[in-house]
């Protein structure tokens, strides 16, 4: 574990940005930022459009350390370059930004109100590459969609039982049980959800390091004894299908609590836009989620 990067995580200024949509998710990114599925056949292409995408992002002046902290990548994104640099490296180096590896492979079907996730094959030799390759931390989401106890406290186990080998990998986990905003019982997940989260991490070795990604909270501050656990560097939240606006406006209501934002980063950016509005645009969104994140 990379010290001055635990140190700027747990105690800096600023907010985590998510560029680690995969799989599923990179065609409605890309549909997103302009560009549709017929203009390019096979994963390569359509890997390689996503991380050009995401390199004029990173290399934006406006995505710079005084108000981002760390970004979140996935795999292919950490195994290809940016200036001839390994592209954590770029972002520790060049920019003085934490690089983060999206580790899950998707959700399982809903059982028990929940989607657990996939079991994640090679996971230690993927733990290995991203240490060799200056990760500092990772990502793995499961969701709640039902106030269930048996199914959160699954979904909680399985986050926790990953993450220590993550710690035993050298990187330091984040764990995100995210709560369905739209779910009927969502404020009643939560509770069960904080109970579980402070019975695991009560549990853990003094010195180990977690980081927890939330669903910003129904109860403003819910999560405050979350923030002030020992175990944890920092909590997170997601933008969790919030509009931009909206997801500051209710993320500035819980104090200690910063973003980890992806499609309400990049909301509004696209291809075609010249290089100084595309700047302008993300330098107004990231302003906005960076203050929401201070208070």
């Amino acid at each position: 574990m990379n010290k001055a990067q635990l140190e700027r995580i747990a105690a800096g200024k600023g907010f985590i940005a998510a560029l680690d949509q995969s799989g599923g998710s990179t065609p409605k990114a890309l549909k997103q930022y302009g560009i549709e599925e017929s203009s390019y056949s096979g994963e390569e292409e359509m890997f390689a459009l996503v991380h050009r995408m995401r390199t004029r992002i990173i290399k934006s002046p406006a995505f710079n350390a005084q108000y981002i902290l760390g970004a979140i990548l996935f795999e292919n994104t950490m195994d290809r370059t940016i200036e001839e640099q390994l592209t954590a490296d770029y972002l520790w180096e060049k920019k003085g930004i934490v690089p983060f590896l999206k580790v899950d492979k998707g959700l399982a079907d809903l059982e028990e109100g929940v989607q657990l996730m996939k079991p994640i094959p090679g996971l230690d030799d993927l733990l290995k590459r991203a240490f060799d390759r200056n990760i500092f931390g990772t990502k793995m989401r499961s969701v709640i969609k039902e106030a269930n106890s048996a199914g959160i406290r699954k979904v909680v186990e399985q986050q926790f039982e990953i993450g220590q080998r993550i710690v035993a990998a050298g990187l330091v986990p984040i764990i995100e049980p995210e709560v369905d905003i739209y779910s009927a019982d969502k404020k009643e997940s939560e509770k069960i959800l904080k109970d579980e989260l402070l019975k695991h991490l009560s549990a853990l070795e003094t010195n180990v390091k977690v980081m927890l990604k939330l669903s910003i909270p129904t109860e403003d501050n819910f999560y405050l004894d979350l923030v002030n656990e020992p175990h944890v560097a920092r909590v997170v939240a997601l933008s969790g299908g919030y509009e931009r606006d909206e997801a500051n406006e209710r993320l500035a209501r819980n104090h200690g609590v910063i973003a980890s934002f992806s499609r309400a980063l990049s909301e509004g950016l696209t291809a075609g836009q010249s290089d100084e509005a595309f700047n302008a645009m993300l330098s107004d969104a990231i302003q906005s989620i960076y203050k929401a994140s201070i208070t």
